[in-house]
């Protein structure tokens, strides 16, 4: 027969329970041994002496809570590959680099809309609330914890509606300037509050055609956020030189091995502060805006950082969004460490995958609700993909033109695309494949982004270098047939204010008669030249630039002609004959 045994739970409980000691450092702080010279230690001393010495992580951030529980969870930034990229040398591009500064004013210049925008931020005064948080009591606050930096300030968050461009702006402005004050008054967790609220407002598309101009100003506080972080680490990282007692700044080429543990310290609290943000977006970009940060943990290149930031990127679902936060990638990448190219060619196959998404039912829905064309929306692309085809372009060989244009070939031979990689690439690598340029626009299944924007562009380099010889004849018909065949007088005349100066380069006054009387012949039925007249003078400054003999000049069959389409008023006309004059007294020197 079976019998219950009687046990004693209470003290089989604690016989089992392992020996408790208090403790008052970070458990997940891994040791650091440092050596100090000390008095002779105590009993007390020998007892206490096992236990860790480092700066408690709680309280290294100036009192903010620096949510480090999240270490647990985060692979150590010194093994993920971050890297010191020494300033110098090795923090240079080339003088051919565009940097992303000049081309700012054209992207807010050219993607401006006259719909109504929206904001939503609890740093702001004014608009309607639409969020309100209470925690009533201790648990409730405990538990939101590691929500406090990814959620709006509680019970204050505000929607500003019915805003016009301008003020958008001037709202943004209004942001980046709290930032700034928040900063100074040593409010840190406030400041990265709103640096992952900014970062928030790239989620909505919804007015997509003013989504670049919204990333410049965007990104313009990441920037200085980023920046604000690096110097306020940079200012507590003084160290001892060999042989001195008195604690200097850090110099410009630091190593890792120089910085004070609290300031690795500090750096690291704000990278778990920002791992704990719950949402991938703007735990993207307020990442990548500290990025230059890991120049103070390790010396290790930043390659796997760059790659591992590349493939959250996958998780964003909107394609335009993903583009962008590309871009925004290498624009840091390039700025922390040129050298490291792997993840741009990552960044750029990556896109190459995604973009079949521009033509599912989502993207579709999308251009009906804002009454926008596929050709508009692609253009909206192209601020990013040019940044990122210039990262790629950036001191590569033709080797990787080619390897390339192997990709697009086979995955999905856009014309934007190959606009963007014009764009990108030195004219000289262009040039020398003009032909198959030429043919890849021919064969594009993508006839929404405008033919005239792909034709100039390509007039543009073969200006600037020189196609093979056997080549050039055969390149200017191809390229004429298709520009011969659009319907726009602009479009046209875009196309040849650039390829009027190719035959004269390359061939002899007849074929330039021959451009002359095309375009004669094209603008002359519905007067359609009424309305060009800047662009027939800029025609008329180019040719000049390359005439040799003015007395083959006048008699050929078509330059009168196209004088005599330049309207009289307007000043159009004057502007020609002017150029002319030019042309002709600088001959006679």
């Amino acid at each position: 027969t079976w019998e219950s045994r009687v046990i004693n739970y209470e003290l089989e409980r604690r016989e089992r329970r392992s020996a408790l000691d208090e403790v008052t450092d970070h458990p997940l702080k891994s040791n650091v041994v440092t050596e100090q010279r000390r008095p002779a230690p105590t009993e007390r001393s020998r007892q206490s002496s096992s236990a860790w010495v480092g700066p408690d992580p709680l309280s290294i951030s100036e009192g903010a809570d620096p949510l480090s529980a999240m270490a647990s969870q985060q692979p150590d930034l010194e093994e993920q590959g971050a890297a010191v990229v020494e300033e110098g040398s090795r923090h240079t591009v080339s003088a051919s680099f565009e940097p992303w500064e000049h081309k700012k004013a054209a992207i807010l210049a050219k993607y401006s809309t006259a719909e109504k925008l929206s904001i939503a931020t609890s740093f702001l005064s004014g608009g309607e609330k639409v969020v309100v948080k209470t925690q009533s009591s201790v648990t409730d606050k405990v538990k939101n914890r590691l929500e406090q930096l990814d959620d709006f300030e509680e019970g204050s968050v505000r929607e500003m509606l019915n805003l016009s461009q301008q003020e958008y702006a001037t709202r943004i402005e209004e942001l980046h300037q709290a930032l700034r004050q928040a900063w100074d008054q040593d409010q840190r967790v406030k400041a990265l509050k709103i640096a992952i609220q900014c970062s928030k407002l790239l989620v909505d598309t919804s007015v997509v055609q003013f989504y670049p101009s919204k990333f410049v100003l965007i990104t313009d506080i990441l920037d200085n956020f980023g920046q604000l972080v690096y110097q306020r680490i940079h200012s507590k990282a003084e160290y001892l030189k060999p042989g001195s007692k008195v604690p200097v700044p850090l110099p410009v080429d630091f190593t890792p091995d120089q910085v004070p543990e609290s300031a690795k310290e500090t750096c690291r609290n704000w990278f778990f502060k920002i791992a704990s943000v719950r949402e991938l977006i703007p735990r993207f970009y307020v990442e990548t805006a500290i990025l230059r940060c890991c120049s103070f943990l390790t010396r290790r290149e930043y390659s796997s950082v760059l790659l591992r930031l590349t493939g959250a990127i996958c998780g964003i679902g909107d394609p335009l969004v993903a583009a962008y936060a590309r871009c925004y990638l290498c624009r840091v990448g390039m700025s922390v460490a040129p050298e490291a190219h792997e993840h741009v060619l990552e960044n750029f196959w990556h896109f190459l995958l995604t973009y079949p998404q521009l033509e599912r039912p989502v993207v579709q829905q999308l251009l009906r609700q804002q009454k926008l064309d596929l050709s508009t929306y692609l253009t909206l692309y192209c601020p990013a993909l040019d940044w990122i085809l210039q990262c790629v372009a950036h001191g590569a060989s033709e080797d990787l033109l080619d390897q390339v244009l192997a990709r697009c070939k086979a995955q999905c031979n856009s014309a934007l695309l190959l606009n963007s990689i014009m764009t990108a690439f030195r004219p000289e690598f262009v040039a020398n494949r003009a032909l198959e340029f030429v043919g890849l626009m021919r064969d594009c299944d993508d006839a929404s982004f405008p033919k005239h924007v792909l034709l100039r562009t390509l007039g543009l380099c073969l200006v600037l270098a020189d196609p093979p010889e056997e080549q050039r004849r055969q390149v200017l018909s191809q390229a004429w047939k298709v520009i011969a065949k659009l319907r726009s007088p602009a479009d046209y005349l875009s196309c040849v204010e650039v390829w009027i100066e190719y035959p004269c380069k390359h061939f002899t006054v007849r074929e330039v008669d021959a451009l002359l009387g095309a375009l004669v012949r094209q603008l002359v039925p519905d007067r359609a030249y009424e309305n060009h007249p800047q662009q027939l003078a800029r025609i008329v400054e180019r040719l000049l630039q390359h005439v040799t003999d003015f007395g083959r000049l006048c008699a050929m069959e078509h330059f009168l002609p196209l004088l005599d389409l330049l309207p009289r008023d307007g000043g159009a006309r004057l502007q020609g004959c002017k150029a002319v004059m030019a042309a002709f007294l600088a001959q006679q020197k």
